[in-house]
């Protein structure tokens, strides 16, 4: 096992609030790369006896006065400063100092390409001065920066500026005042040189906004359509749920060197390049849709995160759950169409099935309010985020919209400018809508995926249909016992006397419905829309499945027929029938459905997907039987596939963004896709005439991957082509590097080589997030069937580089050794060389508290 010392546990009830109140904060910061000199007052109101402990790491303490006067009662140790015996009010004045050129964790004060940055959430602030660093200790800031003009001519911080001067030496200082309290969590200075596109815009009450997006100046082209989101998200707040923005400005800045996607730091949010920058030539239509979710997300912690906070970090999914349940409102409203909001909703339950799913069945399964963690940086997770949003969901579906929004109002009429929990979010709900939650709370306290089981009959001479429904929840780790959960699933009996949607509450372990005056037995379709996160084991034949993937008129139910179709003959190694490639034709051919939706309906679920549905895993096995189905698939349909391709093709637009637009370039991708699927050699040079001839990044990366996915003889030109045109665009030739590590096994070579010759390609840096997850990240997580080769070479590659990243940035390194943590699934060849690889990090010296964290719970 690992040699270094075991990381502390923390446990939600332990918790206790400070024994100190924090008045207010005045900083003082002098920025230099190599010594950072922070100076901080700090006045404070005693709440409870005892001392004041203040965290604070890689710091050096410079000077410590208590009321003006030198304090000496004190214990200072690498990661807190004790402070004894003070008076119940008082003002401390802490002088210290840090290096941010040194710091490539990228948590507290960084330098990324000679400009200063800032992450403080979880616990980054405690790396820049010594504090209270948990969040509900909420304050006013005023902040004034201090640095060399010429150097850093930019100077940003939370709030309101309300003064800059010209210092001596070609020094240059600005005081910002945030007039909202706030956890140092969500501090943020930026400086550096920077330039912005800005825009003014009248909010509802008629107040003037000011609104900046700070990026490197040759980028500021790319920042247009983030400018946009805002615009657009600060607009939907206010018409959704009456959420005003409450400060003279608004800014977002943009940086390489990122460890999150964003952060939602009060009217200051720092954001990955990933999420702001784009134009057709570099961004791909995801990419537009991220910056425009991601922009919305952060935006909308201004108020739930932001103006209501957590009162410990156990309460994380309190502002997360929540944000993400509004971006994707947000998303799927500015979809434009009900087919639109069925894309959006189906996107979004792939991306929980795919990562949530495994993460609640596998080592690292906790409730979405967890009961412990070592590292909270950890505890960033699918489940926090996107289950949590199920669960936020599935109280808008039992309340119903006007209901949902009772209870936001009383949300914020209760604990504005607070620090609370979720129980406090439950109970406003609960209270603004008169009814009783408790039971639903079970979401909130208990890990896994529940189960759903589902048995019908139909009785003919009775003319009855009777539905016995029972639940249950897998063990989990630390929850052997799990009670019952509240389940809503909305359902709808198909071709029953045209019977409408209801909604059936599942509350007890089992229950039983009977329908009657039903002339024929009825197809069901349940859980419609995904409305609730679980698992249904639902025995329907491929008879039903086809006519609910022909006939279902929920958007969702459908799609997930075709998935539950593919899934059954995948797995038991069987072709598509004529019946249902004629299934299949009709419905890519089907011009009165969103193109979006043809698209998802056809795409077959992903390896990691399947690697869920078997006892044990047989990576190989299952990426020979999806290819094989694919083969099927393509080769049935070429026809209508170059039909479908053509007409898209020349009817093609100037590039939008749009969803309209996005969703015909998605078919026009699938069909392209597909049609280098069959090996003919036209259809390679099909998607080579696309690439070339592509004025846009959807195009030209699709057709690219295509190219590569099949090692086409067109590859490698395509790749040194696309390579020269994009060398200095970082986010382009991230995608470069992504769909090299992610190309599917061929007879040319290993991927596994490729990749290990890129950790010396001139443009690779470990030492940049997006670079190493494009890369080490995408092999490893994103590449199933090459990263389980038989030989063990991923699995030596995983640890390699977790050892190595550890060292850099314990963040991302921990992202990467849950690439192992469900190796107990696998087959005996793979499982012991997966535990091999992870007893080898194991015994590694001077693990940091965030790997070994996950690498100890995934052996245990």
């Amino acid at each position: 096992m690992a040699k270094t010392d075991t990381p502390p546990i923390f446990k939600r009830e332990d918790y206790r609030p400070p024994n100190f109140a924090v008045d207010s904060i005045n900083l003082d910061i002098e920025l230099n790369p190599s010594k950072t000199i922070v100076n901080s007052i700090i006045k404070l109101k005693r709440l409870s006896a005892g001392a004041l402990v203040l965290k604070g790491e890689g710091l050096e303490l410079l000077s410590l006065q208590l009321d003006g006067k030198a304090w000496s009662d004190y214990a200072l140790t690498d990661k807190s400063l004790t402070l004894n015996n003070l008076p119940d009010q008082c003002e401390l004045a802490i002088s210290c100092s840090t290096q941010p050129d040194k710091n490539t964790s990228l948590m507290g004060l960084y330098v990324s390409r000679g400009n200063f940055f800032t992450q403080c959430e979880a616990e980054g602030f405690r790396k820049i001065t010594y504090f209270l660093d948990q969040p509900d200790v909420l304050t006013k800031y005023i902040v004034t920066l201090k640095a060399k003009k010429a150097d850093c001519p930019v100077l940003l911080s939370n709030g309101n500026l309300i003064e800059t001067k010209d210092l001596a030496d070609g020094w240059h200082s600005a005081t910002w005042e945030d007039p909202f309290l706030k956890p140092c969590y969500l501090f943020a200075l930026v400086a550096g040189k920077l330039s912005c596109l800005e825009k003014k815009i009248t909010s509802k009450s008629g107040a003037s906004k000011l609104l900046q997006v700070w990026v490197e100046e040759s980028d500021l082209p790319k920042a247009e359509y983030a400018m946009e989101s805002l615009i657009k998200s600060i607009e939907w707040d206010e018409a959704r749920f009456g959420l005003e923005l409450d400060l003279e400005r608004f800014m977002i800045v943009a940086v390489g060197d990122f460890n999150m996607g964003a952060m939602e730091n009060k009217g200051l949010n720092i954001f990955n390049t990933k999420y702001v920058l784009a134009d057709a030539d570099s961004a791909t239509d995801i990419d537009f849709a991220n910056i425009e979710s991601v922009v919305g997300h952060e935006y909308f912690h201004n108020w739930t995160g932001n103006r209501v906070t957590c009162r410990d970090w156990f309460q994380l999914s309190l502002k997360e759950g929540l944000t993400v349940f509004r971006d994707q409102e947000f998303s799927a409203d500015l979809m434009g169409s009900a087919s639109g909001r069925s894309v959006k909703r189906i996107e979004d339950v792939r991306l929980l099935r795919q990562l949530q799913f495994p993460e609640d069945a596998g080592p690292m399964a906790h409730p979405i309010r967890p009961d412990s963690y070592q590292e909270i940086n950890n505890f960033y997770t699918v489940t926090v985020y996107e289950k949590g949003s199920e669960v936020v969901r599935m109280q808008h579906t039992l309340l119903g919209e006007a209901g949902f929004r009772k209870g936001i109002d009383l949300y914020f009429k209760r604990h504005d400018g607070q620090a609370v929990t979720c129980d406090d979010f439950v109970a406003a709900m609960a209270d603004a809508n008169q009814v009783n939650l408790d039971q639903f709370k079970n979401w909130y306290s208990q890990a896994g995926t529940p189960r759903v089981s589902i048995k019908e009959h139909f009785d003919a001479s009775k003319k009855t249909y009777t539905l016995k429904l029972s639940q249950s929840c897998p063990e989990t780790p630390g929850q052997k016992i799990k009670a019952p959960f509240v389940i809503p699933l909305l359902t709808k009996l198909l071709g029953a006397n045209n019977q409408s949607e209801f909604l059936i509450e599942l509350k007890d372990e089992s229950m039983e419905l009977t329908f009657n005056d039903l002339s024929s037995k009825p197809t069901l379709s349940i859980n419609r829309n995904f409305s609730a996160p679980i698992n249904l084991d639902f025995e329907q034949s491929i008879e039903e499945l086809i006519y609910l993937f022909e006939h279902d008129d929920d958007s969702f139910n459908r799609w997930e027929a075709g998935q539950k179709i593919a899934q059954q003959l995948i797995l038991s190694g069987k072709a598509p029938s004529k019946a249902l490639i004629d299934v299949y034709r009709r419905l890519l051919e089907d011009n009165s459905l969103d193109p979006a939706f043809r698209e998802l309906a056809l795409t077959l679920p992903s390896e990691t997907y399947l690697h869920e549905q078997v006892e044990v895993v047989d990576p190989q096995a299952i990426h020979q039987a999806r290819q094989q189905y694919k083969n099927e698939m393509a080769l049935a349909l070429k026809s209508s596939l170059e039909k479908i391709y053509q007409n898209l093709e020349s009817s093609r637009r100037p590039y939008s963004p749009d969803a309209k637009s996005a969703g015909e370039r998605a078919l026009k991708n699938f069909a392209l896709q597909m049609l280098v699927q069959t090996n003919d050699p036209a259809m390679a040079s099909l998607a080579f005439e696309q690439f070339k001839k592509a004025d846009n990044m959807t195009d030209r990366a699709a057709a690219l991957s295509a190219l590569v996915n099949q090692e086409s003889d067109y590859a490698t030109e395509a790749l040194e082509n696309f390579y020269l045109r994009h060398e200095h665009d970082d986010l382009v030739i991230d995608k470069w590097f992504a769909m090299q590590a992610t190309r599917q096994p061929g007879a040319n070579s290993k991927v596994i080589d490729d990749v290990l010759q890129f950790r010396d390609h001139p443009a690779f840096q470990i030492t940049n997030p997006n670079r190493a997850r494009s890369l080490i990240h995408a092999f490893c997580m994103n590449n199933p069937a090459n990263f389980h080769a038989s030989d063990g070479s991923g699995y030596d590659f995983w640890a390699d580089s977790v050892i190595t990243l550890n060292k850099i940035n314990p963040q991302v390194a921990a992202r990467l050794a849950r690439a192992l943590d469900r190796w107990k699934k696998f087959s005996k060849t793979n499982k012991d060389l997966m535990k091999n690889a992870l007893e080898r990090v194991a015994r590694e010296k001077d693990l940091s508290p965030d790997v070994q964290e996950v690498i100890n719970k995934a052996l245990h």
